[in-house]
């Protein structure tokens, strides 16, 4: 099929999307946009608790820093959450694979990197951030918790740095994937 990618079957030929002509591009394009958005998001989200969510609870006592951390923990798993959690993963690699099956180069390789800038965000979130959220809502009710400044500070020790890790693998991911726009935009000119 002229401009895309055949894929063989017994009935015929079946185009896949993704290939090098107009219809590849206009799959690719939206999926970059989305996987932006997306990274975006994250890094957004993940900036917001460097900049302001952790250093105001941390301003406060223990017992508000620990109760809101673990509503904070619970509120946050929700399906919204987990679209863009996981979509930012799956459109990104996506695309960093399509662009490659139609022999985009450049922008394969960027898109590549933006998806591997991420997937070890999620090793960091599954290896640091998650486990520490768990021992957090393990500890139980902060009005029971006999020591909330050890079990405050057990918290904030891995998870602060872990999660401005995050942020800058994000932030990176983000940049390379609107450098792939960029080229995959040049292309379509």
């Amino acid at each position: 099929m002229a401009g895309g990618v055949d894929l063989r079957v017994e009935s015929g030929v079946v185009p896949v999307v993704g290939g090098t002509g107009k219809a590849g591009r206009r799959v690719v394009g939206p999926l970059l946009a989305g996987a932006t958005v997306a990274m975006g998001l994250m890094a957004g989200l993940f900036l917001a608790f460097d900049v302001s969510v952790m250093p105001g609870l941390a301003a406060g006592d223990d017992r508000t820093y620990v109760t809101a951390m673990q509503h904070i923990n619970k509120s946050i798993e929700n399906g919204l959450f987990g679209l863009v959690f996981v979509g930012a993963f799956v459109a990104t690699g996506l695309a960093a694979w399509l662009l490659h099956r139609a022999g985009r180069r450049r922008p394969a390789l960027w898109a590549a990197l933006a998806t591997a800038l991420y997937a070890v965000a999620l090793i960091v979130t599954a290896g640091v951030n998650i486990p520490l959220n768990n021992e957090l809502a393990a500890a139980g009710d902060p009005a029971r918790i006999h020591d909330l400044a050890a079990v405050r500070a057990g918290f904030a020790e891995g998870w602060v740095p872990a999660n401005m890790f995050r942020t800058a693998l994000c932030t990176g991911g983000l940049l390379a994937l609107i450098r792939t726009l960029v080229l995959h935009g040049r292309a379509g000119r």
